[in-house]
């Protein structure tokens, strides 16, 4: 056989752990360019797949309704990011006999929680509008139709004020579509972005935003956060997260956020999905140094997951072994000093 080809079948072969594997072509289905989930995927592109012999696209999606539908049908996707709401939302479908919310969600399976992301809720800087509770019969932009953001905007409000936003007031553009129409014919008056912060839509203004728009606060004590707690959680948006726009903390809503895959079984993929997860653990430090700010709110420890969820077995034993190896060895205890009346009752060995 000649140089070239055993040039050629070198470059296609990944050496990892002593053996050799082809790179596996690995698709992993986000959100907007400009959102958080984005992030997150190209952190795991970069600091996580190349140790598991995995080249990861990370693609652009409308959210995480629509995410639920690539993992389970696209080819190549191995990897989604998913709202916990969206997720659950699919969860009490099929409990409520919807068959096409089964076949979707049952095989799906959870490779890591990861954290919290802030819903902002952003209001021209004139508006009367200050709280999420003053947004009843405003007109809002939820995102476009199968984002996450979508779902929370139109969830919060019915959950808020005991019906859903009226048909003439919702609109589902995109962000940045959204953003111009609130500071330019104001034929929206909320435009709501679901991103952990500092989601880079809002963090890349310029200082003069601060002329045109504002961010509305939660207050978890009003009668109306009641209900919208049970299911979301409270949040605070830090100043230096968007220094451009805040001088001081303010309190939002939130949503956990859960990196997702199918349930596969055939072995080279369950191989690759395994390899990954060890990667994940052994560069988890490299990602909270490097990566997006968000990964330092994540943890490893894989907490107790709700009803109807579950883990992806392969890598969940990953995690856990890679952790139980990475756990430090308690330090051995100095020796105790024996008293003279224990070395005479022969205590001491």
């Amino acid at each position: 056989m000649s140089r070239r080809f055993f040039s050629t079948f070198t470059t296609a072969l990944c050496l990892y752990g002593g053996a050799a594997f082809a790179a596996a072509e690995y698709r992993i289905v986000t959100a907007n360019e400009k959102g958080t989930y984005f992030a997150i995927g190209v952190d795991l592109a970069k600091f996580v797949a190349p140790d598991a012999a995995i080249k990861l696209e990370v693609l652009p999606t409308a959210g995480s309704a629509a995410n639920i539908r690539h993992l389970r049908y696209d080819p190549g996707v191995k990897f989604a990011i998913v709202q916990a709401d969206v997720y659950q939302a699919f969860l009490d479908r099929a409990a409520g006999g919807n068959r096409e919310a089964s076949t979707i969600i049952r095989p799906l399976r959870v490779i890591l929680p990861l954290y919290n992301t802030e819903i902002h809720y952003i209001a021209r800087a004139d508006s009367p509008l200050n709280y999420l509770h003053d947004i009843r019969n405003a007109k809002i932009n939820g995102g476009i139709l199968g984002s996450g953001a979508a779902l929370i905007t139109h969830t919060l409000y019915r959950m808020m004020f005991n019906g859903p936003i009226p048909e003439a007031n919702a609109s589902f553009l995109s962000n940045e579509e959204a953003l111009v129409k609130l500071i330019g014919d104001k034929t929206v008056d909320v435009v709501v972005v679901a991103a952990g912060q500092p989601a880079p839509l809002i963090a890349n203004m310029k200082p003069e935003a601060q002329k045109f728009i504002k961010l509305l606060k939660f207050d978890p004590a009003h009668p109306s956060s009641k209900l919208p707690l049970t299911v979301y959680s409270s949040s605070t948006v830090k100043a230096n997260s968007y220094p451009n726009l805040l001088q001081e903390d303010f309190t939002t809503i939130s949503v956990g956020a859960f990196l997702v895959t199918y349930d596969f079984n055939l072995g080279g993929t369950v191989d690759y999905l395994t390899r990954f997860a060890r990667s994940l653990c052994q560069n988890f430090s490299t990602l909270q140094a490097q990566g997006h700010p968000k990964w330092r709110e994540v943890s490893l420890t894989l907490p107790t997951l709700g009803p109807g969820w579950t883990y992806y077995a392969p890598t969940t034993r990953e995690i856990r072994a890679c952790l139980g190896k990475a756990k430090p060895k308690a330090p051995a205890k100095p020796a105790r000093q024996c008293s003279a009346e224990e070395r005479i009752l022969g205590l001491c060995n």
